[in-house]
């Protein structure tokens, strides 16, 4: 399932660096650093947020925590909840379409465990659509969240793209800004989202490394083009508890039911902005 910035389906249907070799490189090599992170049965925890503002008063805002797990390729499942507020326009133009009560109700807090290409959902956005002792929605052929909007820095080739594009480090803290279309061409959570987008769109960020060269938080905000304009969008997640020891369990099967079996009763798309 290719995912889309959330809301979208609501709302709207409601350098690389030119050599500054004066920029020193971290001591230690972050790459090398987060590959040897990436182990099976081990995590690390998350907080985000990201504003999507896609103009005339339309935006979003979402708050996201939890854990995300590892396998010697990357993520491989993770256990994450979420919140979503509309601004009144936003909601005022879904009311308009007939959608009002989806958006309010996509604003309810949302639990999601994704692993092996499903997402299983659970909260007040799925609860009516649920048969009697159930407590699951799962949506098959699914991406995993992205821990950053933006920038997914559990990629190591998106990692090693912003380590070169960096115009500036010092004591832990890199910035630095990326074209677009050379972002998606790299980091598959970017192009997923976003697909291509024009060259002349920048991604700027920041990042700050621990003593041990993993990512302990990363700020982005870029301005990409969007259906009808131009779609800004910031987003900032803090890394924490690197490595620790966790298994991420599934919801037990007599307590799931697809999203197909549901029909109209239940969000079409994985509900949520990191989805």
């Amino acid at each position: 399932m290719k995912r889309t910035i959330v809301g979208v389906a609501v709302v709207a249907g409601l350098v690389q660096l030119n050599a500054i070799p004066a920029q020193a490189a971290p001591e230690i090599d972050p790459v090398k650093a987060l590959k040897a992170a990436l182990v099976r049965g081990q995590a690390v925890n998350i907080v985000a947020t990201v504003k999507a503002d896609y103009g005339h008063g339309v935006s979003l805002t979402s708050g996201m925590d939890g854990t995300i797990g590892f396998g010697p390729r990357g993520e491989i499942a993770s256990d994450l909840s979420q919140t979503l507020r509309y601004s009144k326009t936003a909601i005022s133009s879904a009311r308009k379409l007939g959608l009002g009560d989806d958006a309010e109700l996509q604003q309810t807090p949302v639990r999601t465990i994704s692993s092996a290409g499903d997402d299983y959902v659970s909260g007040p956005v799925v609860d009516e659509a649920l048969p009697q002792d159930t407590s699951w929605v799962r949506y098959r052929d699914t991406d995993l969240p992205a821990s950053n909007m933006l920038l997914e820095v559990l990629e190591p080739g998106t990692l090693k793209a912003l380590l070169i594009s960096r115009t500036s480090y010092s004591d832990g803290v890199l910035k630095g800004t990326i074209k677009a279309d050379k972002l998606a061409k790299v980091s598959r959570s970017f192009a997923s989202r976003f697909g291509k987008p024009s060259k002349a769109a920048n991604v700027s960020y920041t990042l700050w490394f621990s003593g041990d060269g993993l990512v302990e938080r990363v700020a982005a905000k870029a301005v990409l083009p969007s259906r009808d304009g131009s779609l800004r969008v910031e987003s900032d997640t803090r890394y924490s508890a690197w490595g620790r020891q966790v298994t991420i369990l599934l919801p037990l099967e007599g307590d799931v039911i697809d999203r197909d079996q549901l029909g109209d009763k239940a969000p079409r798309q994985v509900p949520g902005v990191w989805s």
